[in-house]
């Protein structure tokens, strides 16, 4: 029999988390355009790609002014204002490739880049939550949210690749949407033993998890392997766990000592981070420190939200408590469903990042280093590493591995 919900259990709500009923983690409608004062910014950030095959960006970004930040004051000002100087950091950075990389990000991109960070609450280098949930808009405002419609706000080396990679995790995000509305339902459902709330919101949350799946497969359809793997990859690597690197980059005129950062990674995204809180998946040491670690660089208020619902009742002890067949089997299917969508990643990371590095590694080996096979102008020092730095098959496979424990 169902209880009701106390004044000292309060209902879990997602309004504290800055989480949009229609987008999720996705920030809604995100702008175009900053004030003019910092056209300067954008005048470099939407000529990122053509400045980098010029070889023109550094010395571009050298004789920008250093502007000051004080005059963004909204959070999408500062959210484009960060995307903006992210794509120049790591331009900057990977200009010339791994072999010429530099060792100091100057004053005039570093000191409003770290301000700007700091207030969002972000490292200072391109994130998931710059690169995918704010880098988007609709060319047609009243079309559909699909990748006809869709384009990048900024771009980096790698042509249409790049706007397909963006793109469909971008639609993975949009698709995970009912699941992250589903969490508050199961969460109070489970407060108040309300099995039938709890069973059709785990049903909501097991279908949902299939749409990402198949939101996924685009993949497939709208990047290419060797372009993501040649090209694409060191744009999207930091400067932590990266032997291109070693010592990390100092942000002249924040600190003297060098940052390190790691790069882009799909555990940055909030989704997967929210789905194991809530159904008790556990990860073994090094992969759960790799993945706290990643929380650092999601807005606040999502790593807030993760860790909020790590702290309500279990669920999964809910299920075995009530030994309800129809919920119990609402359960599994969100954990089949969950693993499901993790070998599938696996399978997705094998196309772009394992087999295209056995063929770089097989040119090298023959001494065929051809700039015709655009595999082989990717960066060694990333062959085994994702671009967040961690050893990336071991790691994805222990991970779904933890997650079919939960099984009951």
């Amino acid at each position: 029999m169902a209880t009701t919900i106390t004044d000292s259990q309060k209902p879990f709500s997602l309004d504290p988390y800055h989480v949009s009923e229609e987008f999720g983690f996705i920030l809604p409608a995100p702008l175009a355009e900053l004030p003019p004062y910092y056209q300067p910014w954008m005048d470099i950030a939407q000529h990122v790609t053509e400045l980098i095959y010029s070889h023109m960006l550094r010395s571009h970004i050298l004789k920008m002014p250093l502007l000051n930040t004080q005059f963004l004051e909204s959070h999408r000002e500062l959210r484009l204002a960060h995307l903006a100087l992210s794509v120049m950091t790591m331009g900057y950075v990977w200009q010339e490739g791994e072999d010429d990389t530099v060792k100091m990000l100057p004053r005039n991109l570093a000191i409003p880049y770290c301000e700007v960070s700091q207030r969002l609450g972000l490292p200072p280098i391109l994130t998931h939550a710059d690169a995918v949930l704010a880098n988007w808009k609709k060319r047609d405002p009243q079309g559909l949210f699909d990748m006809e419609n869709l384009e990048l706000l900024v771009t980096l080396p790698g042509g249409d690749s790049v706007r397909g990679f963006f793109m469909v995790t971008l639609l993975v995000e949009l698709a995970a949407v009912p699941a992250i509305k589903s969490i508050p339902l199961v969460i109070n459902g489970v407060q108040c033993s309300d099995v039938e709330t709890v069973t059709r919101a785990l049903e909501e949350f097991s279908q949902a998890m299939q749409g990402m799946t198949d939101a996924l497969k685009l993949m497939h359809v709208y990047v290419k392997p060797e372009v993501f793997y040649g090209i694409m990859r060191i744009y999207l690597s930091g400067w932590k766990d990266n032997s291109s690197m070693p010592a990390g980059l100092v942000y002249e005129g924040v600190q003297a000592e060098p940052m390190e950062y790691s790069g882009g990674s799909a555990a940055q995204s909030s989704l997967l981070h929210c789905f194991d809180e809530l159904l008790g998946v556990k990860h073994e040491a090094k992969s759960g420190a790799f993945l706290t670690r990643m929380r650092n660089y999601m807005p606040p208020s999502h790593k807030r939200l993760i860790q909020d619902i790590s702290l309500q009742p279990s669920l999964r002890g809910f299920v075995q408590q009530q030994a309800c067949e129809p919920l119990t089997a609402s359960f599994q299917l969100c954990v089949t469903k969950l693993l499901a969508l993790r070998s599938y990643h696996i399978n997705v990371v094998s196309r772009f990042i394992t087999v295209p590095a056995a063929r770089a590694r097989q040119l090298r080996n023959q001494g065929n280093i051809s700039q015709e096979e655009t595999v082989s102008r990717a960066p060694t020092a990333l062959e085994e590493t994702g671009t967040g730095g961690s050893g990336i098959m071991s790691f994805l496979k222990t991970v779904r591995d933890r997650t079919r424990d939960v099984s009951i």
